[in-house]
């Protein structure tokens, strides 16, 4: 039996990872950015172990063929664009969730934990910029990460960031952090069972007319 198109595992975990991505914002609202935002962080910090050792020195060369190397790793198409000492410029002809991503485009948030994050713990601080992305239509991805503030853009901030303590484990996630999310959580809930009822209520005042 033929397909369409070539049917590969990578293919399809970026679907299943993007349509649950969806529904998850779709549910829970704002709160999906936060959860995406966390574990974004927390993967940039077990990615850069991955690269040299905890707390080692990198330039800002070393940083954007970290972050262009990770990316590529894991099926994008990135290549450094610009490098100064203030701040890289990185861009994309593909995405690592291929077009799918289009499908969940608050996944960008994981780009911009992920290079932040790391940006922070290397520099002390970070402002990540998602200039053109192709998850809302732009014909590739631009990000800029700049290590100094700036007011010239607007766009994520990261400082002080720091790692997780030694023979720790940076996706053992806080008691705190869970314990406010889930509380977001449940407000949204709230908000969405609020919905329902205010549909029913219409729905009979419709059928008494």
């Amino acid at each position: 039996m033929e397909t369409k198109t070539s049917l590969t595992g990578t293919i399809f975990l970026s679907k299943l990872i993007t349509q649950y991505a969806y529904i998850h914002q779709k549910t829970v609202g704002k709160t999906a950015d936060e959860y995406i935002r966390q574990i974004g962080l927390r993967t940039g910090e077990w990615i850069e172990g991955l690269y040299g050792k905890k707390g080692e020195e990198w330039t800002v060369d070393r940083y954007a063929e970290v972050i262009v190397d990770l990316k590529n790793s894991i099926g994008g198409h990135f290549y450094i664009s610009e490098v100064y000492p203030d701040h890289v410029v990185v861009k994309a002809t593909a995405c690592p969730f291929g077009e799918a991503v289009k499908d969940a485009p608050h996944l960008c948030n994981m780009t911009s934990s992920v290079f932040g994050g790391i940006a922070s713990r290397q520099f002390g601080y970070s402002k990540v910029v998602l200039r053109k992305r192709i998850a809302v239509g732009d014909s590739g991805c631009e990000v800029a990460v700049y290590f100094r503030e700036t007011d010239d853009e607007e766009g994520d901030v990261y400082r002080d960031l720091h790692y997780t303590p030694d023979l720790g484990n940076p996706f053992q996630w806080e008691e705190e952090t869970i314990r406010l999310l889930n509380e977001q959580l449940k407000h949204s809930d709230e908000l969405v069972m609020k919905l329902v009822d205010e549909l029913e209520m219409l729905r009979e005042q419709v059928k008494e007319k």
